[in-house]
């Protein structure tokens, strides 16, 4: 075998299965790219809350990103920002396992503060509950919150 094949080889290998990684990798939102867009949500709120909802809701400029994207429910307790569950009651929210999550978020979300709230809940466009973490917070009257599934 020729020495550059020896190179070459063992380089096309490991950008095969790095590229491969990556890929799966990207499939859903993390912790990390949650807690960013959270961070986005805060700034929009802080500049317009009437305009945050609205692009909250259809997902522009960024506030729809595969599995993640944010909600926010208003001193009603019903959803003021949800790809699907606008207007409806989030206090009595329960997640898939019958835990009651929509109360726990309400109650553990501080201004100026994160809190993290673990729950079951379905995957957009899947059937199959899957664990998910939201990272919440208070932004004037509005509870706002983005998860990742784990």
């Amino acid at each position: 075998m020729h020495s550059l094949h020896r190179t070459i080889l063992p380089c096309v290998a490991v950008l095969m299965l790095s590229t491969s990684d990556t890929a799966v990798a990207g499939e859903y939102g993390t912790a990390e790219e949650a807690r960013a867009m959270l961070d986005k949500v805060v700034a929009a709120m802080e500049a317009d809350p009437a305009k945050a909802l609205a692009i909250f809701t259809s997902g522009e400029g960024g506030f729809r990103d595969r599995d993640l994207y944010p909600y926010c429910v208003g001193p009603d307790g019903k959803f003021s920002a949800h790809p699907t569950l606008v207007g409806t009651d989030a206090i009595g929210l329960v997640d898939k396992a019958g835990q009651p999550i929509g109360q726990k978020i309400m109650t553990v979300s501080k201004s100026g503060e994160v809190s993290e709230v673990e729950y079951v809940w379905n995957r957009p466009g899947e059937t199959t509950p899957t664990n998910k973490v939201a990272y919440a917070t208070k932004i004037g009257e509005q509870t706002c919150a983005v998860g990742y599934y784990k």
